[in-house]
């Protein structure tokens, strides 16, 4: 009698860990979803910022819009993406046509003086800098999360769909030289 009583206390216990694994990694997908969620809102932001900052530049200097346009073109693409690795991409490529948006300023006295072009760079730099620590905070979600789905025993897995999602990467931009062009850091000083 006493072997049953052991072998359901082993069976209790068993099931107790599938369980309590099972609801750790339901916990971690969560989180990394709302975190995916913030990035989201902050990506539209960035995108309602960058189109109003895109049509001041086109009013502002009309001769540039084949700069504008391919910006424009960049922005349609990254509210199109959806999943962090198309989104990553198309990202990339907004803050590349936006460095060239930015350069315009340099070059068009006048659109560097517009108190809303300023005010839009300002605004967008708040928004970089909330992107950058939403990131920061979805990596390690994703990361606490890839790693309790590695741990975990094959029947939990079985019984409930837990992909695995993929990191969002801004910083690869810096690799190729183009850093966004509204971090504070490259707005110079008093501009912030």
């Amino acid at each position: 009698m006493a072997v049953v009583y052991a072998g359901l206390m082993a069976l209790g216990a068993v099931a107790a860990w599938l369980a309590t694994t099972r609801r750790a990694l339901r916990q971690a997908r969560d989180r990394s979803d709302r975190a995916w969620t913030d990035i989201d809102a902050l990506l539209r932001r960035r995108h309602d910022l960058t189109a109003q900052l895109l049509a001041t530049v086109a009013r502002e200097v009309p001769a540039e819009e084949h700069v504008v346009g391919g910006a424009c073109e960049a922005l349609d693409r990254a509210m199109a993406a959806s999943s962090p690795l198309e989104r990553t991409e198309a990202e990339r490529r907004l803050v590349t046509a936006l460095a060239g948006v930015a350069a315009l300023a340099e070059r068009h006295p006048i659109l560097g003086g517009c108190g809303e072009f300023v005010e839009q760079q300002a605004q967008l730099a708040d928004v970089e800098d909330a992107l950058l620590a939403a990131r920061r905070i979805y990596n390690a979600d994703v990361r606490l999360y890839r790693h309790r789905l590695q741990r975990a025993p094959t029947v939990v897995l079985r019984a409930e769909p837990f992909p695995e999602p993929a990191y969002f990467e801004l910083d690869h931009t810096r690799e190729l030289g183009v850093a966004s062009p509204w971090a504070r850091a490259t707005l110079g000083p008093g501009t912030a």
